[in-house]
């Protein structure tokens, strides 16, 4: 096991890695087993069949998930070679890390479960921070539609983004 020193918890970063299609789950738990954080956001959605209906996990963005390795470790060769990965997110040689802020805030949104949907990838725009309530301190896009506001938290290295329904009086201007 190795020791985690000062040093190395300073060259941790996010990354974004490409799996094959519907790997998502499998991919998380191999690279979760080989001792690898890893972050698989998740929401539920009401899936209905003819004879019932149930609540199932799907990918918040299919296809990708985030790892938090080191920046010069031989982790990313391990997780090149786990089964269903494709690539990490950025040049060739070289994969971008992803803002740890970024991070925090879709962790935070995730672990709340308020009600969000994908949202297409915004660079312009108001950007904003929750006030208060739980998700206070989360940033993002501030955008209007169909008479509600919406937060918009934006992935730079996916260009993804989604989106959670808030009360505009609820956000700050940054």
């Amino acid at each position: 096991m190795e020791v985690i020193s000062l040093s190395n918890i300073s060259n941790l970063c996010w990354y974004a890695i490409h799996v094959k299609s519907r790997h998502e789950f499998k991919v998380w738990e191999r690279l979760v087993k080989a001792g690898i954080e890893a972050f698989l956001p998740v929401v539920e959605r009401l899936s209905r069949w003819r004879d019932r209906k149930k609540v199932i996990g799907f990918p918040l963005f299919p296809g990708y998930l985030f790892v938090y390795i080191n920046r010069n470790s031989q982790d990313r060769l391990t997780i090149l070679k786990t089964k269903g990965v494709v690539r990490f997110l950025g040049s060739y040689s070289k994969p971008e890390p992803i803002p740890e802020e970024q991070i925090i805030s879709l962790k935070r949104l995730v672990e709340n479960k308020k009600s969000m949907d994908p949202y297409p990838y915004l660079k312009e725009g108001q950007i904003v921070r929750i006030k208060s309530g739980p998700l206070a301190g989360v940033e993002g896009i501030l955008t209007e539609k169909v008479g509600q506001h919406l937060l918009v938290l934006s992935i730079d290295i996916l260009q993804r983004g989604v989106a959670v329904k808030i009360e505009a009086p609820e956000v700050e201007v940054i």
